[in-house]
């Protein structure tokens, strides 16, 4: 059975060490890098998006644009996702402090290389990750992949449960286009897909024809809901207008009360 290379985020803010990484990892059939951040801030949101089943954690972050300079508070950050899986996290740092260590493994942290051993190296680093995997693994366990799935079931579920709440419900043809289109949001961030292109796509159906759908199932719950459930399961304004949200207001506000609710 062939194995899946192991998916890998670089939290690095030393252009020269990212460098290394990714040369290292061309190299390699084992290892695939899914982003590189000089944010800790940023990388919780690429845990959430790409899935990574390892982190390279840099400890010191001095030249990060937009995080912490240090990322000493990213494994308790990191513990609140409440994922599905745990990742696993190797430190890299300069800082040679057994309190320091401490307070990481205690933190989560599986491993702490430091960078000034004469043996560390971007290689090594990698090594460690297919070593911790293989620990990791338990034979009856569920794969990564399996992990996925259950989590966008959990997130389905939870669409749907909040599009019952203001009555679009499963009878509506709009109402399966609203869902994948709040799916898509969450799950693929950094896409240039556009969201009516997309379910096109997928639906078989002229843009017109998805629109309309969404909107139709709209109106709808709108006019079987009670105000008073409208205003208090969804809590964004509304035109005053038109009285009802538009397809895309409607699919990002979803998007991002979901994302927070998982």
């Amino acid at each position: 059975m062939d194995i899946k290379p192991m998916k890998i985020l670089i939290v690095e803010d030393d252009i020269d060490d990212c460098n290394r990484f990714v040369e290292c990892a061309k190299q390699r059939n084992d290892i695939e890098i899914v982003a590189i951040t000089d944010s800790d801030i940023d990388a919780l949101k690429y845990v959430k998006i790409k899935h990574p089943e390892g982190i390279v954690l840099d400890l010191e972050l001095n030249n990060s644009k937009d995080g912490n300079t240090d990322s000493l508070d990213f494994l308790e950050r990191l513990k609140k996702l409440n994922l599905l899986y745990t990742p696993i996290v190797i430190v890299t740092t300069h800082v040679n402090s057994k309190r320091t260590y401490d307070i990481l493994h205690r933190s989560g942290a599986d491993l702490i290389l430091y960078k000034d051993q004469s043996n560390y190296s971007s290689n090594n680093v990698f090594n460690k990750f297919i070593n911790l995997r293989k620990v990791a693994q338990e034979p009856t366990g569920n794969s990564i992949e399996e992990v996925f799935q259950d989590e966008s079931k959990r997130i389905s579920e939870c669409i749907f449960n909040e599009l019952d709440l203001v009555g679009i419900s499963s009878n509506l043809k709009g109402r399966n286009y609203i869902h994948d289109a709040i799916m898509f949001i969450i799950q693929n961030k950094d896409s240039d897909t556009g969201i009516v292109q997309y379910l096109t796509k997928v639906y078989k159906k002229s843009p017109s024809t998805i629109t309309n759908g969404m909107q139709n199932a709209i109106i709808h719950g709108w006019r079987v809901s009670a105000v008073e459930d409208l205003e208090k399961y969804y809590t964004a304004k509304v035109n005053y207008q038109t009285g009802i949200p538009t397809p895309m207001e409607l699919i990002y506000y979803y998007a991002d009360k979901v994302e927070k609710m998982i």
